[in-house]
């Protein structure tokens, strides 16, 4: 299976994924909307080529979006993985890359999912929430943010008086054990 990964940050899932050296899953291309990203390090060690797509070098970011989908085309990835991205993807992307698309998301969807809810957001509504347990969800990406088919879930419990940083690092973990498994799950039941 031929993997494009959409990346905004440091990039732990797409290192998380790359160091495990799946058999049957081929890293084709990482893609940023941010040039000063750290994953786009982590590619460069990993050998995987990198794009760099800005939204300020587009008209809009409906354009921004199909080109991102027509990259992964280029690519002729089978699959988009979003590992930390941090961006919406509009219509066009999904009219221009008609492959699957996947995402991690640090809470047990549909809790603490939507707008906002990216990075330590997340972490600090689930205990704000006062939320006994928390997870990692992995989705199907469709135009309804966070609301695509669940594919897998990992449940964590959350620690009398955890702070959001500490919960961020212990549902990391997670998300990293969970993302490969699942990777290697969908590359052996994928046609061909």
């Amino acid at each position: 299976m031929r993997l494009g990964i959409l990346v905004s940050g440091r990039g732990s899932n797409l290192e998380a994924v790359l160091d495990a050296g799946l058999r049957d899953i081929e890293p084709v291309v990482v893609i940023s909307n941010r040039l000063d990203a750290p994953a786009l390090e982590v590619a460069a060690r990993h050998g995987v080529p990198a794009v760099v797509l800005r939204r300020s070098a587009f008209p809009d970011a409906g354009a921004r979006d199909a080109a991102i989908g027509a990259a992964l085309d280029d690519a002729r990835a089978d699959l988009a993985l979003l590992a930390g991205y941090d961006q919406l993807l509009r219509a066009t992307f999904f009219r221009a890359f008609r492959g699957r698309t996947i995402n991690v998301h640090p809470s047990l969807l549909p809790a603490h999912g939507g707008p906002g809810m990216i990075g330590l957001e997340v972490h600090r509504s689930v205990i704000a929430a006062g939320d006994a347990e928390t997870g990692v969800t992995i989705h199907e990406v469709t135009p309804d943010l966070d609301g695509g088919p669940i594919l897998a879930r990992a449940r964590l419990p959350v620690q009398a008086g955890e702070s959001a940083h500490a919960l961020a690092a212990r549902v990391l973990a997670e998300e990293h054990r969970l993302l490969v498994s699942t990777l290697a799950r969908l590359a052996a039941i994928a046609p061909g």
